[in-house]
């Protein structure tokens, strides 16, 4: 049976109730049995163990050399959002349309105030 490791353990508690488990109710685990009780759900199909990320190390079926596998994937810095990516670039490519447009406009102002012969 699997047990679940989540940043927000007790909103997937609470999805689990909702689908018909039934989640930290002092039942008796037949295969978790190191869960602790509060975060112990049991289906149809089988028992769930959902652990949030401070009791990531009570965890019984990941071991030190999975997480040790896992640590490079996290240890990368995180890809930059795109709110905050290319914010300069952004900023300076409206400075350009704008001195552009402020540049054609007189242009053509200037074309269009000329008499013509």
């Amino acid at each position: 049976m699997p047990e679940q490791l989540t940043k927000h353990p007790e909103v997937t508690l609470q999805v689990l109730r909702s689908g018909g488990a039934r989640c930290g109710e002092g039942l008796a685990p037949h295969i978790l049995t190191q869960c602790p009780a509060e975060r112990f759900c049991q289906l149809p199909g089988g028992e769930l163990c959902v652990y949030g990320l401070p009791e990531a190390a009570r965890m019984t079926q990941i071991t030190a050399a999975d997480w040790r596998a896992a640590l490079p994937m996290c240890a990368q810095p995180p890809a930059p959002r795109p709110s905050q990516a290319g914010g300069a670039e952004v900023g300076w490519a409206l400075v350009l349309g704008l001195v552009l447009g402020t540049g054609i406009g007189m242009a053509v102002g200037r074309r269009k105030r000329r008499p013509r012969p």
